[in-house]
């Protein structure tokens, strides 16, 4: 590589600068690409970018097998003003390394300058291949927030567009499911799949919440709020309760998404019935509370159901994503204390618990809840059976389940 020294007067360094870079550009011919590159860098440093864009259209027609070579000759064109040339480079790029973020990234980019309606679509094709937001560069992260606020923007917009082309004839579940099949499209959010821990009984709906429809029984649990709500009051006050941490599991056992809250009291429940069996020293202080339970259609599985408890969940406290255990079963909530800054969410589907509105929701679609208050949130649950299963089926899983032996009392 020639070295050139220039020593001169303020003024003629510019002109010196530019001699040096055209002798640079004269000895090309005998230069391999690695020095054709660092050259290149050099006049790009010095803000030479035609010079620099002229060495780099040399070193791709020589190796045009460089993703990093297509990248700096992009940056190039754009810098010396040819937008069309730029996106014609990184998709260059792209044909090598299709999955690439900064390539995917910078391209969303070019195609904002240039105006293009798939603007907002190729920033979301970018995040999809976002590294982990602590690996992600200082000098990139300004324009990854542009990203997702762009994305953010046309996700609404195309989602906007879709729903004014729904029927105005729709019923409330018709219109529920079509919002949630427009929001699928426009990618706001996904289908979830039941991912059962252990019990996966085949052709079962994935729901995230249930239409209360085909739960009468909800009526009668939502009638017997204020029966519930007193008999916790007592028991809590009495100090009678037998209160355990909801999550309890051997430190050995690989369950890493609960190691925050195994064996924590920020998570807490009171049995009244646990994997099939009265926990008396509750029980027999919610005599109303029991006999509502009577009236559920809960399964009843040796060793397994029913199962009905007290949800006790602490301030400034977060229950993480996970899955429940069984989908022959559904869990239903019936909130009694919900201070502000709570929330659940199943799948892609987020709601606020509303005290005395009982749901049904499939627990083994990926789940979570959240109190964010300075105060206890508590929710009385209980399992009921899933209506897509027979009463053959209902014997069938009842059987095997009850053979297999583990519990799956969590909800």
């Amino acid at each position: 590589m020639l070295s050139v020294a220039i020593h001169s007067r303020p003024g003629q360094a510019s002109t010196f600068t530019r001699f040096a870079f055209a002798v640079e550009t004269c000895m090309i011919q005998s230069m391999d690409e690695e020095a054709i590159e660092q050259a290149a860098d050099r006049a790009a440093a010095s803000g030479h970018f035609v010079e620099a864009r002229s060495m780099l259209e040399r070193a791709v027609e020589r190796n045009g097998s460089s993703c990093e070579l297509w990248m700096k000759l992009s940056a190039m064109r754009k810098a010396s003003g040819d937008i069309h040339g730029a996106l014609a480079a990184v998709d260059r790029s792209l044909a090598l390394e299709p999955l690439d973020f900064a390539a995917l990234l910078y391209r969303a980019v070019l195609l904002e300058a240039l105006g293009e309606p798939q603007t907002g679509e190729a920033f979301g094709q970018a995040l999809a291949h976002a590294p982990p937001e602590d690996q992600i560069p200082q000098p990139m992260r300004s324009t990854v927030h542009h990203a997702r606020t762009r994305w953010t923007e046309y996700q609404a917009s195309r989602e906007e567009r879709l729903l004014r082309a729904l029927p105005t004839d729709l019923d409330d579940a018709e219109r529920r499911r079509s919002k949630r099949f427009a929001s699928n499209i426009s990618r706001r959010t996904r289908h979830f799949h039941q991912e059962p821990t252990d019990f996966h009984y085949p052709g079962m709906p994935e729901i995230e919440f249930h239409d209360r429809d085909a739960f009468p029984q909800l009526a009668v649990l939502e009638a017997t709020t204020a029966d519930i709500r007193a008999e916790f009051d007592a028991l809590i006050a009495a100090e009678a309760a037998e209160m355990v941490p909801y999550i309890q599991y051997p430190d050995r056992v690989p369950l890493r998404q609960w190691k925050a809250l195994n064996k924590s009291r920020d998570w807490t429940a009171i049995h009244l019935l646990q994997n099939g069996q009265r926990v008396e020293t509750n029980a027999r202080h919610c005599p109303r509370t029991m006999a509502v339970l009577d009236k559920l259609d809960q399964p009843r599985i040796a060793g397994a159901s029913p199962n009905a408890m007290f949800s006790l969940l602490a301030p400034r406290t977060r229950i993480p994503p996970h899955t429940g255990v069984a989908n022959i079963r559904l869990v239903c909530h019936l909130p009694l204390i919900v201070p502000p800054d709570c929330g659940f969410r199943v799948g892609g589907t987020t709601r606020d618990w509303r005290v005395g509105e009982a749901f049904v929701f499939d627990d083994t679609i990926e789940h979570e809840a959240w109190n964010d208050s300075d105060q206890l949130r508590v929710v009385f649950i209980c399992d009921l059976w899933a209506p897509a299963l027979s009463a053959t089926e209902r014997q069938s899983v009842a059987a095997i389940i009850a053979a297999s032996g583990p519990s799956f009392a969590g909800a």
